[in-house]
């Protein structure tokens, strides 16, 4: 499954600030130099989801705050349900 992310990089924490449009705007600590800010993002998602780190990947937009993830292993009707409540930590 695809998700769009609008990515917020040197946040004060890692966090999933919700739904913009069909977008799902995450908060990371990490700066937006030499992959950090995807590596955070990818970790804040895979927490939050519950899955593997590894199943979390950054497909498109790696250079710019706006990002198509692919996630493994889970159903589109779940990663919204799971992404319902908001998550902090990374």
């Amino acid at each position: 499954m695809k998700l769009t992310v609008k990515v917020v990089p040197k946040s004060s924490r890692n966090s999933i600030a919700g739904w913009v449009g069909d977008a799902l705007k995450v908060c990371v600590t990490a700066a937006p130099e030499r992959g950090k800010a995807n590596a955070a993002v990818e970790a804040v998602l895979a927490k939050a989801l519950g899955v593997a780190r590894e199943r979390v990947r950054t497909v498109a937009g790696l250079t710019s705050p706006r990002k198509v993830l692919e996630i493994d292993g889970v159903a589109p009707s779940e990663l919204y349900r799971r992404l319902m409540t908001p998550v902090r930590g990374g």
